[in-house]
């Protein structure tokens, strides 16, 4: 099987695969210093714990071996300042893929998050059967939303959602970028 590079050196920055519990300690720092930033958004916030971090990087290497997800510590400076991902979407017996992000608030404004996001569209697109992939956020998340538009997403559907976390407003925005618009975007940037 097919999978994205575990390092992705990056103009500044790096995208590194996790490395399960050796992360856990600098991991935990950068979220519980960006919970009241994530708090809005993100609904995992809610349950956030230490055995519930630990559990997420321990399951790292086993769902990257599966093709399940391919998770990422954003790296600058030599320290995490967030992390970002390739999930299998809702959608992937069509051929799609999703990409989630987030920052620690000292790292945002930086185009840190539009350049990963850029890369994880590269990475998704050498999987095989991978035919298009979306970023999925609230509609009021408005600096989430910024990301797929500037990268030449397009707004694909808006659904209703549960909410899940305090600023969310029960609906999702959908965008897709399909491999065909990636192509014709890449040439158009020659």
């Amino acid at each position: 099987m097919e999978h994205p590079q575990q390092v992705i050196e990056l103009d500044g920055f790096t995208l590194r695969a996790f490395n399960g519990e050796a992360d856990l300690p600098e991991f935990l720092r950068v979220i519980e210093e960006s919970l009241e930033h994530l708090r809005p958004w993100m609904g995992w916030v809610a349950e956030h714990s230490e055995a519930n971090t630990r559990a997420f990087l321990v399951k790292r290497a086993e769902r990257w071996a599966r093709g399940q997800d391919y998770s990422y510590a954003i790296v600058s400076d030599g320290e995490i300042v967030g992390a970002c991902g390739l999930f299998r979407s809702a959608d992937d017996a069509d051929g799609g893929r999703e990409i989630g992000y987030w920052l620690h608030p000292a790292a945002t404004g930086r185009g840190l998050v539009t350049r990963a996001v850029r890369e994880l569209v590269e990475q998704a697109f050498r999987l095989p059967g991978v035919e298009f992939v979306e970023v999925v956020h609230d509609p009021a998340n408005l600096a989430s939303g910024a990301v797929p538009a500037r990268l030449g997403f397009t707004e694909h559907v808006r659904r209703p959602r549960e909410r899940v976390a305090p600023a969310e407003t029960g609906e999702e925005q959908i965008w897709r970028l399909t491999r065909h618009r990636a192509k014709a975007l890449a040439a158009e940037a020659g």
